[in-house]
């Protein structure tokens, strides 16, 4: 079996791309169960969706790929061509150097962003609970993670970390100059809110109101900050109040609509909203953007805003590419040294196998009164030569068949070559 690392990311594919394959939060372990069994020549598979990005992580066939191609497209109801045109496909060294590079915020939309390593953990851990996490995609977990955490630890790019929650709330202090007279409604109560949340407190906003499916972790956020909590479904009513509104649920429908952001604007008076959407599948219609006096940007609007110590980020991300390089060749070692151990495994099992054979032979023999001698020669020749028939049958073979690739792993896993530099030496009949 081999890995791959198979999808899509803000690079190959539009938002509106990305929010058709994305999979819901609450969808992740049927999915991995079903990828399980519809799936031919698949062992493992751990599925990573965010808003930037949606990732297959397998150990799978190479002749699978295109079967987990069509699963994809057929479970998220996307065209194969239009999945397999944004798709890339990362194998072994390639997949292992690709994830360490997600989870260090190498490849992220916004150089550096500190989130990506916990959503890869959260990956693998359903994984785990699901049963689709084996050998291989376990030793690649903790291989990635190890070496991400070294390039945050030992480069520039864990310092200073900017984020899509930085960057949405910069762009909140460019459209409103002074924010400590603003009023900012987030939807969602997960890691990204919980950024927005802490950097609009740190610039001084004014009022802030927690909105989330579930009141209780909409409570837990808001009393860090002293802020309201609602109810997703009171975000309609209520949205007029608000100046700044930031979403980044794992709702698979829109929160607000075109008609709510209507009303709130005729209600409002035609003052200003900034909105930004964070989620994918969007929470905030698109067709909002097109509103008078509503300033919304999507995800990937916020790539053009980030400029602060970009530079020394890309030099950063440059140096960190040493532990990339470490960490995907790690991963190739210890995969290939587990790998062996099963063969080591298996070899010594056929050893004992044939040794026990040949001991109850012997035993059998004592026990009939055979002399012990002959039964110590018999047992030694008869061990001897079940011992030496493979071998010497493939050295046969390859001989014949002119494999001197065989011949010479025979004279390294045997240490022969000393042997057979004494024979030459004493033949006093090889031509020179």
């Amino acid at each position: 079996m081999s890995i791959l690392a198979y999808g899509l990311n803000y690079r190959t594919a539009s938002v509106e791309l990305r929010e058709r394959v994305a999979f819901p939060a609450d969808h992740l372990q049927d999915a991995l169960r079903q990828i399980k069994r519809d799936v031919a020549g698949l062992d493992e598979a751990a599925i990573m969706s965010t808003c930037n990005r949606t990732e297959l992580y397998c150990a799978i066939h190479p002749d699978a790929e295109r079967d987990l191609s069509l699963w994809l497209s057929k479970h998220r109801s996307v065209e194969f061509a239009e999945l397999d045109n944004a798709a890339y496909k990362h194998w072994d060294h390639d997949a292992a150097s690709h994830q360490i590079r997600v989870a260090s915020g190498l490849d992220s939309q916004v150089l550096g962003e500190p989130q990506i390593m916990g959503q890869i953990k959260a990956a693998y851990e359903i994984a785990r609970e699901c049963g689709t996490l084996g050998p291989q995609l376990n030793l690649l977990s903790q291989i990635s993670l190890r070496a991400a955490k070294q390039v945050r630890t030992h480069t520039e790019i864990g310092r200073n970390p900017v984020s899509v929650a930085y960057a949405a709330v910069s762009l909140a202090q460019q459209i409103f100059t002074n924010l400590s007279a603003k009023k900012a409604l987030l939807l969602g109560a997960g890691e990204t809110i919980g950024l927005v949340a802490d950097h609009l407190h740190t610039n001084g906003i004014g009022k802030m109101a927690i909105a989330n499916r579930t009141l209780a972790n909409a409570e837990i956020l808001a009393a860090k900050y002293n802020a309201e909590s609602l109810q997703l479904t009171d975000v309609a009513q209520r949205l007029a109040e608000y100046d700044v509104v930031i979403a980044s649920t794992g709702s698979s429908l829109p929160i607000i609509g075109k008609g709510a952001v209507e009303a709130a604007i005729k209600q409002r008076r035609r003052r200003p909203i900034f909105m930004v959407d964070i989620a994918v599948p969007r929470d905030i219609e698109p067709e909002v953007g097109a509103l008078p006096d509503v300033y919304l940007y999507s995800i990937d609007d916020l790539t053009q805003i980030v400029e602060g110590n970009l530079k020394q980020r890309q030099a950063a991300a440059a140096s960190a590419e040493t532990f990339v390089h470490e960490g995907a060749s790690r991963y190739l070692r210890e995969s290939r040294v587990k790998k062996d151990q099963a063969l080591v495994r298996t070899y010594r099992e056929k050893a004992k196998t044939i040794q026990s054979e040949s001991l109850e032979r012997a035993r059998k023999d004592l026990r009939r009164g055979t002399d012990p001698e002959q039964v110590l020669e018999r047992f030694s020749n008869d061990l001897t030569n079940k011992l030496i028939h493979g071998p010497t049958k493939a050295i046969r073979d390859a001989s014949a068949s002119g494999r001197s690739d065989v011949l010479d792993a025979v004279r390294t896993l045997y240490n022969l070559e000393e042997a057979d530099t004494l024979q030459q030496r004493s033949d006093p009949h090889r031509e020179h």
